[in-house]
């Protein structure tokens, strides 16, 4: 197999073993860089300079024999969110073009780095996080890497492009609403969005303070944990995915979960849940009051980080994203304080649900990757708006904080995911699920074109 397409723990076994060297392998990322890259319109800013140094420094390391980390010479990038030492954290925007270099990574970068990873670049996005599709005015749309045509998802979409076109094995991204799942979804990528705080967001500008995460994209499950367990910091997780499903109790979300999607979609979910033995269940209680409720809240605490530039600066913005940030400034405040509210309890509805399973299973998307520029879909002979649609059954998750896992589902055509959800701090039994799937053949990364 091409480097391009091993995963992390591949690549860091390679250079640890000496059949690969760090600054070949990041010299072939820099190359897939400004080549693939630059037909997805995935990377921001290319860091050719640091990553060779990076590099050099694990060769130089492993010759003197002096220990290296876990993914060590394996090359990475980040989402544009994210604050890079001596480089400007733009977020997809042009108004923070002005703004001074960070002066210090953000803490999960730190976290990647201090395990020998080598930061390649940063990554496109919606601006300011606020997007399914990354489809961005000042920077152009990143495409998906099984058809340019189409969108890569977003926010976090230029970290699904890169990871799916080969560029680096794995990325960090955002997740507010599902930006992290919904371009896992149309990438055909495993995405991971972590317990709400799990990961820290130090260093990351912010979008929805109250519903901001941090995780991660890979093209394997392995990658996925070892990402997990070096970013949080907590107890390992890695060493548990040869447990299995034994013992865990899974249900196949019905209700909410099963309306406004195509067939594929629902046929992806319903294959996994067979080859997780899922029992029928009604699914997450209010789900679509819980969207409503997780859109007053975002648009709300939005607007709020932005007030000042678009009192200032309005014809700077994306125009989608000012006007979604004008909308949510004239919410009035009843509106955020019974979002909240209800916030509340929909969280003490949701745990009693996982007294009583382990995982949930769900249509990560309702549909695979659209057109860029296409504004609706046709649904069971409903007009909906795509990109928005497009977060459907995201959003009822992350406005708790549950940490949810997508899986990648075959069936030809364009990719679709399958969404994992369990309760907070279980993100060891949606990764022990998604290694199954895996192992299983169920769930898998394909090459685009292949």
């Amino acid at each position: 197999m091409s480097p391009a397409w091993q995963d992390a723990c591949a690549v860091a076994q390679a250079i640890r073993n000496g059949s690969m060297s760090a600054e070949q392998t990041a010299a072939g990322a820099l190359e897939r860089a400004r080549t693939v890259g630059a037909a997805l319109n995935c990377y921001v800013e290319v860091f050719e300079r640091g990553a060779l140094e990076a590099a050099r420094a694990v060769d130089a390391a492993l010759k003197a024999g002096a220990p290296v980390g876990p993914l060590a010479g394996v090359p990475f990038a980040v989402k544009n969110l994210f604050d890079v030492a001596g480089v400007v954290t733009l977020a997809g925007s042009k108004i923070n073009r002005g703004q001074a270099p960070a002066g210090e990574d953000a803490a999960a970068v730190q976290r990647l780095r201090a395990a020998g990873a080598v930061l390649v670049g940063t990554l496109g996005m919606d601006e300011y996080a606020y997007g399914f599709t990354s489809e961005n005015t000042h920077y152009g749309p990143v495409r998906n890497p099984h058809d340019r045509s189409r969108t890569a998802g977003g926010s976090s979409g230029g970290s699904s492009a890169a990871v799916a076109g080969g560029c680096v094995p794995i990325a960090l991204g955002t997740d507010t609403n599902g930006s992290i799942r919904v371009p896992a979804s149309l990438c055909g990528l495993f995405g991971l969005k972590p317990t709400f705080g799990r990961v820290s967001t130090a260093g990351v500008a912010p979008f929805a303070s109250s519903l901001d995460h941090v995780g991660f994209l890979a093209r394997s499950v392995r990658d996925l944990a070892l990402a997990f367990d070096l970013a949080h910091g907590d107890e390992a997780v890695s060493s548990t995915l040869s447990r299995g499903i034994g013992g865990l109790r899974i249900g196949q979300a019905g209700g909410y979960f099963e309306e406004e999607a195509i067939a594929q979609a629902l046929e992806a979910a319903r294959r996994v849940g067979r080859a997780l033995g899922a029992s029928a269940h009604p699914g997450l209680p209010e789900a679509k009051a819980a969207r409503h409720a997780a859109m007053i809240v975002t648009a709300v605490e939005g607007s709020a980080v932005h007030l000042r530039s678009l009192q200032a600066r309005p014809a700077d913005f994306d125009p989608m994203t000012r006007d979604r940030f004008i909308a949510g400034a004239l919410l009035p405040g009843e509106a955020y304080v019974r979002a909240q509210g209800f916030r509340r309890a929909y969280q003490a509805a949701v745990r009693r649900v996982f007294e009583q399973v382990d995982i949930l299973v769900t249509p990560a998307t309702p549909m695979p990757a659209p057109a860029i520029g296409q504004d609706e879909v046709e649904i069971d002979g409903r007009r909906l708006p795509s990109r928005a649609h497009l977060g459907r059954f995201t959003q009822p998750v992350s406005f708790i904080g549950l940490p949810a896992l997508v899986v990648p589902v075959g069936g030809g055509g364009l990719p679709i995911g399958v969404q994992l959800i369990a309760a907070p701090h279980r993100e060891a039994d949606l990764l022990r699920a998604a290694r199954f799937l895996e192992a299983e053949g169920v769930a898998a990364f394909t090459i685009p074109g292949e």
